[in-house]
């Protein structure tokens, strides 16, 4: 039997160990010696076999513990709800979602005028030299990075306001579009997946091989016109974006 076969025998056996629930997170896997032996397969087979978990992100390799399920507990996104507030909520949606799950959120926030990428300024319709207010957000799941959120907004329509100032925003940029006159109606969503960059890797604390989902919004004021775009990128072992449609 080819190796390969193998040591995706071995995987998929642990990997059903993990989804059944047997093993839970934080649960140390059986050593290399036992898998060995468990399985009548030699290390290499076994260690190839871990390693497709690892890149999976089911599991992790500490230096004292060996091989220990990781926690996954992704968070649930409803994207279609951004632009409806609950009734008496005052927080922005990403705070409100993560504290609905008992969870504890935070973030990191820059805020500059840049003269932004083609496919920004593009969607954005700016002219040329056209300049955008960006807000860098890192976000946090109780003290954990989760993902990162850069929305942009045209120079000339938030200049002043609090969105082109230092500093959280706890009701949102989007109630603050709401007060200048330009309420989103209309939002565009384009999602793909690809590896991470280097940098996305450390900022994130992101496993080897772990994926990430590239979430870009545009949003449409009452005129049709572009007034955010919002590209956030959420490793894809921490989320889980569903949608809800109606028929009319």
């Amino acid at each position: 039997m080819a190796r390969s076969t193998l040591y995706q025998q071995v995987a998929s056996e642990l990997r059903r160990t993990i989804y059944s629930g047997a093993l839970k997170p934080g649960d140390q896997l059986p050593t290399e010696a036992e898998l060995m032996l468990a399985h009548q397969v030699s290390r290499n087979t076994v260690r190839l076999a871990l390693g497709e978990l690892v890149n999976e992100g089911l599991v992790t390799r500490t230096p004292r513990r060996g091989t220990v399920v990781r926690e996954r507990r992704p968070l649930l996104m409803h994207p279609q709800r951004e632009l409806q507030p609950q009734p008496g909520e005052t927080r922005e949606a990403f705070a409100w979602a993560v504290s609905q799950e008992g969870r504890e959120p935070s973030q990191e926030i820059e805020v500059s005028i840049v003269n932004p990428a083609e496919e920004i300024a593009s969607r954005l319709e700016l002219p040329d030299d056209g300049l955008a207010v960006v807000r860098r957000r890192l976000r946090f799941v109780d003290a954990q990075p989760y993902n990162t959120n850069d929305s942009y907004f045209p120079l000339w329509l938030v200049s002043g306001s609090e969105i082109a100032r230092p500093g959280d925003i706890s009701r949102g940029a989007n109630r603050v579009l709401e007060e200048l006159g330009h309420a989103q109606v209309r939002v565009v969503d384009d999602i793909w997946a690809r590896m991470p960059t280097s940098s996305e890797t450390d900022r994130l604390r992101l496993q080897s091989g772990t994926p990430v989902v590239v979430y870009v919004r545009v949003g449409y004021d009452g005129e049709d016109v572009p007034v955010r775009v919002a590209v956030s990128v959420l490793p894809a072992d921490k989320h889980l974006i569903r949608y809800e449609l109606k028929s009319r």
